[in-house]
């Protein structure tokens, strides 16, 4: 086996300036495998570096040959986009980023390639190469730009001007005019705040950095004039960051665009970027400066490679919207009070009674027999005019609670140090657990009795044959089992009821985004067909329920469609629903008449109604509260400290858990708001 040092020998002996330009890239790829080595210590490559400047220094003839090398190499790459555009969109849309990363992944970069940024991740590919790049001390790199670079610290080679310099400038001065492109964009200036725009930070920025080329390029990068443009470049830069930073506001307010989004965080990136690129402009230590500078930029090229990053850092802001809206919405179905507890419970009550009629609606058209779209597509509208009735009425689903609820629990995590905050959250679970309880006892208890006489009344009406049978119903007993694949059935229904509450969250956002309130209610065809006081009470109306409706139609067509779609490939699913399963189960009671009540396979049938809505409430509201956490930036929360808090409480009042009575006694409550006024106190008499 072959020593580091025969190894470097071999390679120094294959270096050829009149190579081909691909041959000379893939004989640096090979250099630099050698100095990555098979180690993952970043001070092993170090020692590697300065092996290579010692074999270098010992040898002159080789020497020349390498810095021949060296001017094919400048004389034939172009370092500007490394330095400049790295990492960021071509055309500076989520769209156009997506599409570039994907051809990136599905078709490799090439060594015959004029561009160091294509180039680049074929040489520094990995991790390791951002650590042993930072490992290089400054000792090691001033021999590194003597020994390989040319000349003395700063002095550049007679015959070439300061290609660094020029490479770097070059580089500016693309960013800059990146930056002031964005910033004077329509989707970015027509949202930024009044005083942002009339600053004019954008306009005024490539003239501060022409001001500083010509300080560079007529006094030196560390002259008075240089570093006095040098300043005033950067304060450019904050007040630019500072008027970008406004945009958020009005998208917090009018509604989120993930291409907007995207937008500003590719200028937060650039300004940061031109930041870096100005302090090595400015360094007396410029070698060091460049070192960190490419361990970042090998950072940037791996994640730049990243679908997952693309999409979470791009649509982050859009999560909180939707989050925050039915953050909003989830707190109605938070019961605290016996009132709330008992009007949750008629309103789950009066649910459940019209879904007994859609699960008879449902049996129908499973009767006729359709194809499995098309069984699918109007089960689906049976289930989503139902859900809208129910919206109508003012009554409720017990399943589509838990994803409205999660972002409003989630958003209690916020603050976990205040005092008693611990204590405060587990009220709020408890409430919670009771309010979803009892719309499940709402929603159940009604539908089996209801679904149970309209079956009593269509068979004496003859008409019930058609959709229920013997045969039917023991199959449906059967399916709803205990030990069947009820649980995972169930799970992935909560994942269907999760994604509802997202559609209606994206909807109210795009609603309020493209400003359809106003386009309903001033619109001139629109008034002219309903008149303009029509016209305002649809814009009102709209503007408060569309979410409601997106989700309920949504959550039918998706109960309705998902089944066979992924049955299609292969994958068994049937919707779990509970209230659909209990009122299946009570009509299956009916036609196997009173002998069902002895048969253990009624009773496995009920303990899967128990299953499928604990199932449903855990993997809908898991998933939601997930999204929210992420969303509202919620980090650091000790969980066992509030798994024990959880737990202590339902040893000691486990019925609150289950009924409308105080969560706390009142003695723990008023302690609580004590603690919470001294702290409060506390903190007025510290300064600041």
């Amino acid at each position: 086996m072959a020593t580091p040092q025969l190894e470097l020998i071999d390679l120094l002996r294959a270096l050829d300036p009149e190579a081909p330009l691909a041959e000379r890239h893939l004989w640096l790829m090979r250099l630099l495998d050698w100095v990555r080595g098979d180690t993952d210590n970043p001070d092993v490559a170090v020692a590697r570096v300065r092996m290579l400047l010692d074999a270098a220094d010992v040898r002159p003839d080789w020497l020349k040959l390498w810095r021949a090398w060296w001017d094919e190499f400048l004389a034939g790459i172009d370092a500007t986009p490394l330095l400049a555009d790295l990492g960021f969109a071509p055309r500076g849309s989520f769209g156009g980023e997506l599409a570039h990363r994907l051809r990136r992944k599905l078709i490799p970069a090439t060594p015959d390639s004029t561009d160091l940024s294509e180039l680049f991740g074929l040489l520094l590919p990995g991790e390791f190469d951002a650590r042993w790049l930072r490992a290089l001390d400054e000792r090691t790199l001033t021999r590194l730009r003597v020994t390989l670079f040319y000349a003395d610290p700063g002095e550049p080679r007679p015959d070439r001007p300061d290609y660094a310099l020029r490479t770097l400038l070059d580089a500016l001065a693309y960013a800059i005019s990146q930056i002031s492109a964005v910033g004077q964009s329509a989707d970015v200036r027509l949202r930024m705040s009044e005083q942002a725009r009339d600053k004019r930070a954008f306009l005024g920025l490539p003239t501060a950095f022409e001001t500083l080329r010509q300080a560079v390029l007529a006094h030196g990068r560390q002259s008075a004039p240089a570093l006095v443009a040098l300043g005033q470049l950067r304060e450019q830069l904050d007040a630019c960051r500072a008027a970008a930073a406004t945009v958020y506001t009005h998208l917090q307010e009018h509604g989120i665009s993930v291409h907007i989004e995207f937008q500003l965080r590719q200028l937060r990136q650039r300004i940061i970027r031109v930041k870096a690129l100005l302090l090595c402009l400015e360094t007396d230590a410029p070698a060091l400066a460049t070192a960190q500078l490419l361990s970042h930029l090998v950072r940037v090229n791996r994640d730049s490679l990243s679908l997952r990053a693309l999409l979470r850092s791009s649509t982050e802001l859009l999560a909180a919207r939707v989050t925050e809206r039915n953050a909003e919405t989830g707190e109605h179905y938070i019961t605290r009070t016996p009132g709330d507890y008992l009007r949750m419970l008629g309103a789950a009550a009066g649910g459940g009674a019209l879904l007994a009629f859609t699960t008879w609606i449902k049996l129908a058209i499973g009767a006729l027999g359709l194809s499995a779209f098309w069984g699918g597509w109007w089960a689906g509208a049976n289930y989503a005019l139902s859900f809208v009735l129910i919206m109508l009425l003012g009554w409720t689903v017990a399943t589509k609670q838990p994803a409205m609820t999660a972002p409003a629990m989630a958003a209690k995590l916020k603050d976990m140090s205040a005092p008693d905050a611990v204590e405060n959250f587990v009220d709020e679970v408890v409430y919670l657990l009771r309010s979803q309880l009892v719309a499940i006892a709402g929603n159940v208890g009604l539908v089996m009795p209801v679904a149970f006489v309209l079956a009593i009344g269509l068979a004496r009406l003859g008409w019930g044959q058609q959709a229920m049978d013997p045969i039917h119903a023991q199959m449906i007993l059967v399916q709803h089992h205990l030990l069947g694949p009820t649980v995972l059935f169930a799970a992935a229904t909560g994942g269907l009821l999760f994604l509802s509450s997202l559609i209606a969250g994206w909807t109210e956002n795009a609603f309020v985004l493209h400003r359809l309130d106003s386009v309903i209610a001033y619109h001139p065809r629109i008034t002219r067909w309903l008149g303009a006081e029509r016209a305002g009470r649809w814009s009102r109306y709209w503007s408060q329920h569309i979410s409601s409706w997106a989700g309920n139609i949504s959550l039918g067509l998706l109960l309705g469609l998902v089944p066979p779609i992924v049955s299609f490939f292969g994958i068994p699913m049937e919707v779990r629903h509970v209230t659909l399963v209990s009122g299946q189960i009570g009509v299956a009671v009916h036609e196997l008449g009173t002998g069902v009540l002895g048969q253990p396979l009624l009773w496995w049938a009920l303990g899967g109604i128990a299953i499928t809505g604990l199932t449903n409430l855990v993997s809908s509201f898991t998933l939601a509260f997930r999204l929210a956490l992420a969303a509202q930036n919620v980090h650091g929360v000790d969980r066992w400290r509030v798994y024990a808090a959880l737990g202590r409480r339902l040893l000691r009042r486990p019925h609150a858990f289950l009924l409308p009575v105080r969560v706390r006694p009142a003695g723990a409550m008023a302690a609580a708001a004590h603690a919470a006024d001294d702290a409060t106190d506390g903190a007025a008499d510290r300064p600041g």
